[in-house]
């Protein structure tokens, strides 16, 4: 039996930098990962933003701190990612989203985050050549930005071997064995582990893993698809956010990367539920129609390729961080609605100190995110 402090399932956008901070800690860690190598689950499809604009205090915090660790990454650590401060915009066509955009700012302004009202001028300033028809203005936040997740990932392990966190790659969870409400092993593949605390990071196979402990949790994965075009010479700098439903998808977004390139996807109405992740014939027709009506200065960039990954939603649309009655000893970081890249770093650390330090100062992320909470709410920049 192989023994750790802290088993960690899940070598994704979440498990990595949760390792990592627990290892800085002091903590023996390991993580179990069912594919070759880290970040080869939804990582890997993620497009890269990064932004702290969201409209609750959990994820508001919680981002915060994943900016401050990611635009560090090269300086502090001599990591590349491909990090790029373009900020994000959500340009408004209709007084119904400004008023609720206007609204929403009150909340941001109090948890600090640096995002205004910035007029119709000020947008086309940003993005040349934007539909200027009817456009109010919109939401701008000059902190948020992207990067590479792929390299992002990299950079996480890279720096979770160097603390010593040990990694278990092409190994899939198959069964706990609890004593009472505890977990004393946990048997995969391959091996059989103990250690004194697990924690669930499967990302999309969240769900499968709470129930192999006897937890049910609401993680409920949908498909999204995302492309990339051949790289052009920069002529934005946001991630460009449209909320605006459409009856076939709720929103899109697309910003420029560091190489050129526009990277985009949108979020389909009605879902598709499940774990498919082959490209459809829909998704370019319908997210291209609305990007080129927002920005029809995109009309001749070549697309070069598509694919598809997996948003583990849950009901609010927020994520799901904390313990279940069922175990005393796991904790549960799932349903991260899409928005693991963004979030992992920031509660990676706060998972960190919370448990290594007793910081209570993260006390209301686990009360917010909790596992018994309503799931009545929603996200309305998720």
């Amino acid at each position: 039996m192989k023994t750790y402090d802290i088993l960690v399932i899940g070598g994704g956008s979440v498990g990595v930098p949760v390792a990592l901070y627990l290892a800085q800690k002091g903590k023996k860690v390991a993580v179990i990962e069912k594919h070759a190598s880290v970040g080869r689950g939804q990582n890997r499809a993620a497009i890269g933003g990064i932004r702290a604009t969201h409209s609750d205090p959990a994820k508001i915090k919680i981002c915060q701190m994943s900016l401050d660790i990611v635009r560090k990454m090269e300086h502090e650590q001599g990591l590349h990612i491909d990090w790029h401060q373009g900020g994000y915009l959500f340009p408004v066509y209709d007084t119904e989203r400004e008023r609720a955009l206007k609204n929403l700012l009150e909340v941001q302004h109090k948890f600090g985050l640096n995002i205004d009202w910035i007029d119709a001028e000020a947008i086309q300033r940003l993005c040349p050549g934007i539909n200027p028809r009817g456009l109010r203005g919109g939401t701008y936040s000059p902190e948020d930005g992207f990067a590479s997740p792929l390299k992002t990932a990299g950079a996480f392990y890279k720096l979770a071997c160097d603390a010593g966190v040990d990694f278990y790659f092409y190994e899939t969870v198959l069964s706990f064995e609890k004593k009472e409400s505890k977990i004393v092993s946990i048997k995969t593949d391959k091996n059989t582990f103990s250690a004194g605390l697990v924690i669930n990071a499967a990302g999309a196979d969240g769900r499968k893993i709470g129930q192999l402990v006897g937890a049910d949790l609401p993680v409920y994965p949908d498909s999204h698809e995302g492309g990339i075009t051949e790289p052009v010479q920069r002529f934005f700098e946001p991630m460009v956010v449209d909320i605006r439903p459409d009856g076939h998808s709720d929103n899109y977004y697309f910003y420029q990367a560091d190489g050129g390139q526009v990277i985009f996807c949108i979020t389909p109405n009605p879902k598709f539920y499940g774990k498919d992740i082959d490209n459809t014939s829909e998704f370019l027709p319908l997210c291209v129609r609305r990007m080129l009506e927002l920005y029809p200065r995109l009309r001749n960039i070549r697309v070069r390729r598509t694919w598809r990954g997996l948003y583990p939603m849950t009901p609010d649309g927020f994520p799901i961080v904390g313990y279940t009655k069922e175990t005393d000893n796991m904790l549960h970081l799932a349903g991260m609605c899409g928005q693991g890249y963004m979030l992992g770093p920031g509660l990676g650390k706060i998972v960190a100190e919370t448990i290594c330090d007793g910081n209570k100062d993260y006390k209301f992320i686990f009360d917010q995110l909790s596992p018994y909470r309503s799931f009545t709410g929603t996200e309305m920049l998720k």
